[in-house]
């Protein structure tokens, strides 16, 4: 039986994908197409990984903690890229006969090792450009109507600003 992490570990990987899952939940109450949606949400987790000492707490002690791991958070972060790789589908905004299991665990494997790449050679300054490298490749394969992607690409989420 694997080892659990400890409490404290365990407590800083759940504020993370507490705060990580809540910016889905923010992100996809938008107006905005669900293929523009995961453009939106990789760029604005990028952005929680340079602002947040605890996101990146959060991600750096996930990845550390090699076979004691906990797997929910990228179970979570699939399925909701799941669900939003099928509303695009439905929505008419995929090629056809895409594996959409495929999709959505790749979206999440690239946005991993790029974040973290981005984090090991530069401690994440050039995570924005990264992630825009990593949508320009893969939206050729994704993306059914070429006069699409150059939008879909520069789909960014700015939250709402509070009224006082």
């Amino acid at each position: 039986m694997l080892a659990r992490p400890p409490s404290a570990v365990a407590a800083i990987i759940d504020e993370q994908h507490h705060r990580s899952i809540a910016l889905v939940r923010r992100v996809t109450a938008t107006d905005a197409a669900a293929l523009e949606q995961i453009v939106m949400l990789s760029h604005a987790l990028g952005e929680q990984l340079q602002t947040s000492v605890l996101v990146r707490a959060g991600l750096r002690l996930s990845t550390e903690l090699a076979d004691r791991t906990p797997v929910h958070p990228y179970r979570d972060w699939i399925t909701a890229c799941r669900t939003l790789v099928d509303r695009a589908a439905d929505d008419g905004d995929l090629h056809a006969g895409l594996d959409l299991d495929a999709v959505a665990r790749f979206v999440i494997g690239a946005f991993t090792g790029i974040q973290q790449l981005s984090g090991l050679l530069t401690d994440r300054p050039d995570l924005p450009r990264r992630i825009d490298e990593m949508w320009g490749l893969l939206l050729p394969t994704l993306i059914a109507d070429p006069d699409r992607r150059e939008t879909v690409r520069g789909a960014r989420w700015a939250p709402p600003i509070p009224v006082t």
